[in-house]
């Protein structure tokens, strides 16, 4: 069965179609667990309030993002997936390379050397990537009451980001599909339906 992850900057408004996506795929009869990064496992809940809120390393925070997915991995999406079920992440491994690497600055191959290590060649399925306008995004961040680590970053960190998660659908164009976030909601839940249909 079909490991889904949704990726996009901040503000990207991915997590307003996570529910709708659930529901349809739901609605075939299977399974769909929803889950999300970092955290989707009691320890990883706790490490996603360090990393969203706890000045570190940039290599710390890299390092603790591989150890919530190891656990995430572990208890929820591999055994999802061993039964039979449908498993949509909000942001995988992919968020990894796009923020620790394009944002941060850490060099992929150490990255790489995590991924091999941590999920053992397991890659997703599909992946959507919400793509819009970093002004864009940066107008409904700017709707939130609090803002988190990685929220209140500067726009050239963005930027890095998000020319970061097109490199990678670029690298991996048979799991990648782009969706223009910019869109209306009715959009792009109609070429949402579109993807599903060819799963």
């Amino acid at each position: 069965m079909p490991f889904i992850t949704l990726e996009g900057i901040d503000g990207a408004g991915k997590s307003t179609h996570l529910a709708w996506l659930a529901e349809q795929l739901h609605a075939r009869g299977t399974e769909v667990v929803v889950t999300r990064e970092p955290g989707g496992t009691p320890l990883g809940e706790k490490l996603r309030e360090v990393l969203l809120n706890e000045p570190m390393h940039i290599e710390t925070e890299a390092l603790l993002m591989f150890a919530a997915r190891r656990e995430h991995l572990d208890k929820v999406i591999q055994p999802a997936l061993a039964r039979g079920a449908y498993v949509i992440s909000d942001r995988f491994t992919d968020a990894s390379f796009a923020y620790q690497c394009g944002g941060r600055g850490i060099a992929e191959a150490r990255l790489r050397v995590l991924e091999d290590w941590v999920q053992a060649g397991l890659q997703p399925d599909l992946t959507l990537l919400f793509d819009v306008d970093v002004a864009i995004a940066s107008q409904r961040l700017a709707r939130n009451a609090s803002l988190d680590r990685f929220e209140q970053e500067q726009q050239a960190f963005f930027e890095r980001v998000r020319t970061h998660y097109l490199q990678r659908a670029q690298q991996y164009p048979a799991r990648f599909r782009i969706l223009d976030s910019a869109h209306s909601v009715e959009q792009i839940r109609a070429a949402l339906t579109d993807i599903i249909k060819s799963l």
